[in-house]
């Protein structure tokens, strides 16, 4: 059933893809620093689009990465606390009266 599923999506995700680039075949002129080129408007929508979620992905990352530092530092200070607080516990109270 998954095995299903998941080809009715993957093939659904094609014919959408085709229909995009055929709706989409013009060719538009693509300007860069170092020249220019000629390209079908629905691949540079796609390369566009590909690059955005590629830098989306590499800034989530590098989020994620400081969250899992900020996270190990503070469970490594938990545990050090929680050994002081029960070093503290059995250390004997001595009445001075």
């Amino acid at each position: 059933m998954k095995r299903i599923l998941s080809f009715l999506i993957i093939s659904l995700v094609v014919v959408i893809g085709v229909g995009f680039a055929a709706i989409n075949a013009e060719l538009v002129q693509f300007n860069y620093y170092l020249g220019n080129i000629q390209v079908p408007l629905s691949l540079l929508i796609v390369l566009a689009i590909a690059i955005g979620a590629s830098l989306g992905i590499l800034v989530s990352l590098g989020f994620s990465l400081s969250q899992r530092r900020e996270l190990a530092r503070l469970r490594k200070k938990i545990v050090l606390t929680e050994r002081e607080i029960k070093n503290l516990r059995e250390i004997p109270i001595r009445n001075k009266h």
